[in-house]
């Protein structure tokens, strides 16, 4: 009872702060920059780690400039996931844009499920949307972790699963897969792709912004196992508040002669791309580079 009584509460709260036009929560978030960047100094040593390593052709001005960008693009990031909780589908389409949703509605039309692969990178969160530009025949899934706090578990799921598409956690995702494929249906299933796999699991790496890094394999290895097409979902942010979403289609043939798992390399290789044209987008806050090999890819 009282568990509910606080997410009734937190809720009411989010959906109240959700309703403010997007020039106030923009005048908010121009706030907690100051406050995040300059008071709190939020993780500002593990951030300027990840960007002196990653870009190491970059003069130290550079790195800076790219860091403060960052911290004003986090900012931004949380006052727009509120929008989430009350934004109607018909102002989500206009602010996250796909400029190609016909190369994934044809793989739907065609009986054919798909994998999205896609990175902590400019507003991942709004990415829920998409459904709104496929098929309403297909089932959406997005894999999430599971928050420890359950409170901000349920009001995650809540404002993720607003645009159509079911949260699934990381353990469940397998069986939920094939719960879709053996009722025949048609699923499009995106997963956040570059997440650090725990100590225990790191087995496979590979090369990513100058670092030999863990990646996880499991979407590839479900990817391949059901015969889903593959496509990463290159972000780009237009301006404040709007952005456009591309499918790029994974090719089929293997990047490099040594590879195991092309899939992933190609993720990772468009995921570099995406990420040093505007390097600011991306989460910079988290120790990424913390299981990679000693010798860095130069």
């Amino acid at each position: 009872m009282l568990e509910n009584l606080l997410y009734r509460i937190i809720k009411g709260l989010w959906i109240s702060f959700s309703c403010l036009p997007f020039w106030a929560i923009y005048r908010l978030s121009d706030l907690f920059f100051y406050i995040v960047f300059y008071v709190g100094r939020y993780r500002r040593r593990v951030v300027r780690a990840n960007l002196i390593s990653s870009f190491p052709e970059k003069s130290l001005p550079e790195i800076q400039c790219i860091e403060r960008k960052f911290y004003q693009y986090l900012c931004d990031c949380f006052v727009e996931s509120t929008k989430l909780a009350t934004m109607s589908h018909r102002t989500m389409k206009r602010r996250m844009r796909v400029v190609n949703a016909e190369d994934v509605n044809r793989e739907i039309r065609a009986g054919r499920s798909v994998s999205l692969f896609l990175g902590h990178y400019a507003n991942w969160e709004w990415v829920s949307s998409l459904p709104l530009w496929l098929e309403p025949t297909m089932v959406g899934g997005q894999v999430y972790h599971r928050l420890h706090n359950r409170l901000m578990d349920r009001l995650m799921i809540f404002n993720r699963e607003r645009m159509g598409t079911q949260c699934v956690e990381m353990h469940d995702i397998l069986r939920w897969i094939h719960t879709q494929h053996a009722n025949r249906l048609v699923s499009v299933t995106g997963y956040i792709a570059d997440q650090s796999p725990s100590r225990r699991n790191v087995r496979y790496f590979l090369p990513f912004l100058h670092h030999n890094i863990p990646v996880l394999i499991g979407a590839e290895r479900i990817t391949q196992k059901y015969g889903f097409t593959a496509f990463y979902v290159e972000l780009k942010r237009v301006k404040r508040g709007y952005y456009e979403a591309q499918f790029v289609r994974m090719p089929n043939e293997k990047p490099s002669a040594k590879t195991e798992y092309p899939t992933t390399e190609w993720y990772y290789r468009l995921l570099e791309q995406t990420i040093r044209r505007q390097p600011e987008l991306y989460l910079w806050t988290h120790k990424r580079f913390k299981y990679a090999k000693p010798d860095p890819i130069i």
